[in-house]
Formats: structure tokens, sequence, C-alpha cells
């Protein structure tokens, strides 16, 4: 295998990266607090999310390609309509730094962690729903 193509060179800090259901996007997450999202076929630069105010940990897609969630370093988890960029919703909650992000496999559930636990949220209205862990120190 050899490279076929370099994505953002003027890029520096991804922390996490994650692929579209279909394959045919990539999500990254930045030390600069943006979200983008890339084609893989050429390499084009198709959105830019913004709005977190710390350091984006952790990207993932729902099952239907349709949203995207970011954790952040900002103590938010982020939810952004794939198609226009629109913020969908904030899930606030935690106390700590965000280090990841997943959604259920039917993407009406979306958990967070960070390092003392993780909750999880519905995902149309942002409510939680269930916590593990103590989500305080001791």
């Amino acid at each position: 295998m050899s490279l076929v193509r370099t994505l953002g060179e003027e890029l520096s800090g991804v922390r996490h990266i994650a692929f579209s259901p279909d394959g045919l996007m990539l999500a990254t997450a930045s030390n600069d607090n943006i979200i983008r999202l890339w084609r893989i076929s050429d390499g084009a630069l198709l959105r830019m999310f913004e709005g977190h105010s710390r350091p984006v940990t952790h990207v993932a897609f729902s099952p239907d390609g349709s949203t995207l969630a970011s954790a952040s370093e900002d103590k938010t988890v982020r939810l952004w309509r794939v198609s226009d960029r629109k913020r969908l919703g904030i899930l606030w909650g935690h106390t700590e730094k965000v280090r990841s992000v997943a959604f259920s496999p039917d993407g009406h559930m979306v958990a967070a962690s960070d390092r003392l636990g993780a909750e999880v949220f519905d995902a149309d209205n942002g409510q939680s729903l269930v916590k593990i862990g103590s989500q305080k120190e001791d």
C-alpha cells in the first residue's frame, strides 16, 4: 500500500477519528475545538462544526449517519445534524472533561464518559437516563 492523499495538512492535534456508517466520510476531533468532516474519495473538507470552547476529544456518528456527537474537555457533549451543521443539542451533566461518546445501535441514546463515570442520555430530548459511577471525586 502507498499513501494516496493527506487530509488537512495544517491540522495538528487530532484526538479522534470516526468513519460515517456508509464509509464515505471521516470526522476528526481536534485540539483547536473544531470537528471537521472529510469526504474520503477526494479528501475534500465538507464541513466544520464549531461551538466547543475546549479541545474535542471524541466523535461518533449515529447509526443512520445523520447525526454526529462530539465530546469535549469543556465538559459537554454536542449533537450536530451532519447535513447542515445545525447544533441539535448540548448534553450537560459531566463535571469533568468528557473523554468518549457513543450512540446506541438504534440511535435513540447517547452515552458519554469522563474519568469518574459515564452517563446515558436520550438523544432526542437530552434527558439523562442512566448514571454509571460516582460522577464526583471522593
